[in-house]
């Protein structure tokens, strides 16, 4: 109780939240999901996992009793939690099911949590690892969520919504709103935050002037108009942090981008792309007020290559692009382990040695 105390007082809604995910796809066929996790309030303490087909968990409740349904791995899967090793934020199963959550205040809502229904009920925070454990395919994650009651970690915290791919592409968002489970294909795989997806969506067409590339020249009376310089045509796109405006802002520098020949290609413009969304500390609270000494709120980047099975981050201490490649981890065998996606927390610098 004592270590989820803590650990939720981290993700309480006083603090900064942001998430921001795109999905770029590559001429040969993969599909590359991204995104970022933001949090300007604290060190979330990420780690990664690796978790071996057949590892049983038991899942919290509203409260921090670990009372829940229990769930065994089907699959052996990858990813990155925060706080605690059990709240997986973001992960790749060995089928190519990939799911990640996006913080959501202010607009989800779960159902209470009923005692009586413990053995069907798991926290938010959990959800991700017992879809990466139990599903192959977002067909069968829709049905194997009925009959499960998904409540909050914490009253006090804010919540979340989801954003579930499988290796064929295919994605959806799911959202909780009065206790329902509402299911929304994505086919432009874009994600930020509040408000709800389909309201993003529609706030897309008061950008219906944007376009890449410069604006050509205008007359006004006697006058010629033109523009400063290069990218004029995105004039007007909306450059603060706010979910709405990342959400603008993602989808139009993710469709005005080349496809790349290959996957290992498109993570890396995947990577460039969300370089764009990186949030500074100060920005988020008050003069004076920023309430802890991290590098940046964008705490990990990370990229998720459903088809070839390889997952990607990097960090607010180490912006070296690191991978775990699923196909070469035997998750029949390999041990569960939970290791920080940093040892040491400082950027490396590296000198450049100049011959003599």
């Amino acid at each position: 109780m004592a270590v989820w105390g803590l650990a939720l007082a981290c993700l309480l809604p006083v603090h900064s939240d942001a998430c921001t995910g795109i999905t770029l796809k590559s001429a040969d066929g993969a599909t590359v999901l991204a995104r970022t996790i933001e949090w300007g309030g604290s060190d979330l303490n990420s780690c990664y996992v690796v978790v071996p087909r057949g590892y049983e968990q038991q899942a919290y409740v509203t409260g921090g009793k670990k009372e829940g349904m229990k769930f065994k791995a089907r699959y052996g899967y990858v990813g990155v939690a925060v706080e605690m090793a059990d709240f997986v934020a973001e992960g790749l199963n060995e089928a190519g099911l990939s799911a990640g959550l996006f913080y959501f205040p202010n607009y989800g809502s779960y159902e209470a949590y009923d005692p009586a229904l413990k053995d069907s009920s798991i926290s938010d925070l959990q959800l991700v690892p017992w879809l990466l454990g139990a599903f192959k395919t977002v067909d069968e994650v829709k049905e194997g969520l009925r009959g499960v009651h998904v409540v909050s970690s914490d009253p006090r915290a804010s919540t979340v919504h989801w954003r579930i791919a499988d290796a064929s592409g295919r994605q959806i968002v799911l959202e909780i709103v009065e206790g329902k489970f509402c299911f929304y294909e994505n086919q432009l795989g874009v994600l930020t935050n509040s408000p709800g997806f389909e309201w993003q969506l529609t706030n897309l067409n008061n950008y219906v002037n944007l376009y890449p590339g410069g604006a050509e020249k205008k007359t006004l009376g006697e006058m010629t108009l033109s523009a400063f310089g290069a990218g004029s045509g995105f004039l007007g796109l909306p450059g603060d942090v706010t979910p709405p405006s990342r959400f603008v802002r993602a989808a139009l520098y993710q469709t005005s981008s080349p496809v790349q020949p290959t996957a290992r290609k498109t993570v890396l413009q995947a990577f460039q792309i969300l370089n764009n969304f990186d949030i500074p500390v100060g920005i988020e609270f008050a003069d004076g007020k920023v309430p802890v000494d991290i590098p940046s709120a964008t705490q990990w980047t990370s990229a998720t290559d459903v088809r070839n099975l390889v997952f990607y981050y990097r960090s607010m201490y180490n912006s070296t692009i690191r991978s775990i490649d699923l196909k070469t981890i035997d998750f029949g065998k390999v041990r569960y382990r939970s290791m920080p996606i940093d040892q040491v927390k400082e950027q490396p610098i590296v000198p450049v040695v100049l011959d003599e």
